[in-house]
């Protein structure tokens, strides 16, 4: 029998309100349903020339403006767009870099967008990876990136990409 004092559908509503306060969460901190594993997408191998084996300050250079470590709180979003991207030798300190652009195509501000990449020998053994990140990409912004890639071009053979970020 039903205590007049207490209301019949409380118990209901509050399994409801726990329910749908836990949904949201969950939506909200990246669990619904949204992998966070980065979908990477191979690079064109090409023709790398043997030279350009950095001198030790070109090196030196090279490693001071090279990403390494990645954040943890970028995910893949579906509102960054890898427009382009290629691997290029520059004869200068930067030597092998892969470059290209990734676009927002979202309705509100990017606080982080990295580019990750992994890079291979000819025998498809990874040699390393690498990065480059911006912080606050606008609405409809475009980005374009430099990942400076710290191997010999003569030892590389191929390279992947990925584009992650996190909302403001």
């Amino acid at each position: 029998m039903n205590d007049p004092d207490v209301p019949t559908c409380s118990l209901g509503r509050r399994r409801f309100l726990a329910l749908v306060g836990t949904g949201v969460g969950g939506v909200l901190a990246g669990c619904g349903g949204r992998s966070d594993t980065a979908e990477y997408e191979a690079g064109e191998t090409v023709d790398l020339p043997a030279a350009n084996d950095s001198n030790a300050s070109a090196a030196a250079a090279a490693a001071a403006r090279a990403e390494l470590e990645g954040h943890d709180y970028a995910v893949p979003l579906d509102a960054l767009a890898l427009r382009s991207h290629e691997l290029v030798v520059y004869e200068d300190y930067r030597g092998v870099v892969i470059q290209g652009t990734v676009e927002n195509t979202g309705q509100q501000r990017l606080e982080l967008v990295e580019v990750r990449t992994r890079v291979s020998n000819a025998d498809g053994e990874q040699l390393g990876r690498y990065l480059d990140s911006t912080h606050d990409l606008a609405a409809g912004g475009t980005w374009s990136f430099d990942v400076i890639v710290l191997e010999k071009p003569s030892d590389v053979g191929s390279y992947d990409i990925a584009v992650l970020g996190s909302l403001a």
